[in-house]
Parts: C-alpha cells; structure tokens; sequence
C-alpha cells in the first residue's frame, strides 16, 4: 500500500491541489459565489445611491425656495401640508371680482 502511495505520489497532490483549487474558486470570501453576491449587492447600493441624489437635490431646491427667493406659494403648500389646511385632492377656485356688488 505505501509503495503504491510512493509510486502514485505526484497524482495525488496533483488531485488534492486541483480539488483545493476547485471549491476555492467556487467558495470562499473571493469564489465566484462571493463575486455573483458582491455585484448584486454593489448594483443595489447605485440604485440607493441615485435615490439618495434624487432627494437631496429635491431638498436643496425646497431649501433655495425658502432662503434665497421666498416663494410664497411654496409657503402655502407647507402650511397646508404641516397645519392640515384643506385636505388632499382637493379642488381650489379661484373668484375673482369684476368690480360689480
């Protein structure tokens, strides 16, 4: 048996290397396994991180409209939103006064 095993040596730690070699390149922290997980996550945080863009520029354009040209009707929408005042879907008139009582 262990002349066997001398004779066959190099066959064997070439199966055993290639065995080794094998399942690290499927698993493991850098297997293609861990690749495939890495990149859907890596695509999920660009999606977050455009998400995340869209907002703040949606901020900082509420924020311009409060501090450097005061829109009033943008006042009027946040007292409506914050205070309640008028409810959601509705409908505005406008009447205007053609100078007649």
């Amino acid at each position: 048996m262990i002349d066997k095993i001398k004779k066959n040596y190099f066959v064997l730690v070439v199966t055993f290397l290639f065995i080794y070699f094998f399942f690290n390149l499927l698993g493991g922290d850098r297997g293609l396994i861990s690749y495939l997980k890495k990149k859907d996550i890596y695509e999920e945080l660009k999606i977050k991180k455009k998400d995340l863009q869209i907002k703040i520029q949606d901020l900082e354009h509420k924020n311009s409209l409060l501090t450097e040209n005061i829109d009033l009707d943008f006042i009027e929408i946040l007292i409506r939103d914050k205070f309640l005042f008028g409810k959601e879907g509705e409908t505005t008139y406008i009447i205007k006064s053609n100078g007649k009582n």
